[in-house]
């Protein structure tokens, strides 16, 4: 674990999660196939100013793998759950990839929970994803091959075309594929993937609730210019007209702008949660 490691109970599963720093909570959340491991080169940089919570998401890394929906829903209602257990009321949020997602649903179904909300290439904001996932969702062939594909394929995925992967240390890919030869990691991948996903791309759309949130909070939205899963142009696209969302991007990142490039995004998330003159997220006028 990263910092203090702990263990917590939350809608009816565990959620293991570490914990660093001091200062306004700031919870991390990671994306498909990952862990709170991801956030490990950036974690030292922004300990000083955050409390920094750092949860492996259920299906993932050390926590439960329950016989759950794993829909955005689910994943919402549990991190909101664990963050009651702990006793952190409120915080600022920040998601990558398919954690982006979680925290967009958590903004839409758990608003009271969010301070500043910070996505990081995250899902729900357009149609386009890598043809992987798509293929994962496959009617039959998909579930077939997915127990094969996590504990087989994507170690030497992650080793041999490592820059798509944030140049994982070789410690962090093993640590990756001990955790992904869990029992119950293929089941929680394969429900995740299906409750965004389709062949035809993510079917599920955050823009579409937008309008619910009554007042939106501060959001920044932090990309690389070469993301080869998530289109950048989802991000220059999906918030136009918006007053109160940024997007910095990253020319020389991919998909995990806090692995390629730690020290500029950390210094820019950092920004954007201290900023005191940031302003509230607003939609255009409907119509």
């Amino acid at each position: 674990m990263i910092g203090q490691a702990h263990v917590s109970d939350a809608n009816g599963t565990s959620i293991a999660w570490g914990e660093t720093g001091a200062g306004d909570p700031l919870v991390l959340i990671h994306g498909f196939q990952q862990s709170h491991r991801s956030w490990r080169r950036v974690a030292p940089l922004l300990a000083d100013d955050f409390r920094l919570l750092m949860p492996d998401l259920p299906g993932h890394g050390l926590s439960g793998r329950p016989d759950a929906p794993y829909t955005l829903t689910w994943y919402a209602a549990t991190i909101a759950a664990w963050m009651e257990a702990i006793g952190v009321p409120r915080a600022h949020l920040c998601g990558h990839s398919f954690g982006g997602g979680i925290v967009q649903w958590m903004l839409l179904e758990q608003r009271e929970k969010v301070n500043r909300l910070a996505l990081v290439a995250p899902g729900g904001l357009g149609r386009e994803v890598g043809m992987g996932l798509r293929f994962a969702t496959l009617p039959g062939l998909g579930r077939a091959l997915t127990p094969f594909v996590i504990r087989h394929v994507l170690p030497i995925a992650m080793r041999h075309a490592a820059a798509a992967f944030g140049n994982p240390e070789p410690e962090e890919v093993d640590r990756a594929a001990a955790m992904n030869r869990i029992p119950g990691t293929d089941r929680a991948f394969q429900r995740s993937v299906e409750g965004v996903i389709n062949l035809s791309g993510q079917h599920v759309q955050t823009m579409d609730r937008v309008r619910e949130v009554a007042a939106l909070p501060p959001i920044a939205l932090f990309w690389g210019e070469d993301d080869p899963i998530i289109p950048v142009t989802h991000g220059r696209e999906a918030f136009a007209g918006f007053t109160g969302v940024t997007l910095t991007t990253y020319p020389d990142a991919g998909h995990f702008p806090h692995l390629d490039v730690p020290a500029d995004f950390a210094r820019d998330l950092e920004g954007f949660l201290r900023d005191p003159h940031r302003a509230p997220a607003r939609p255009p006028p409907a119509g």
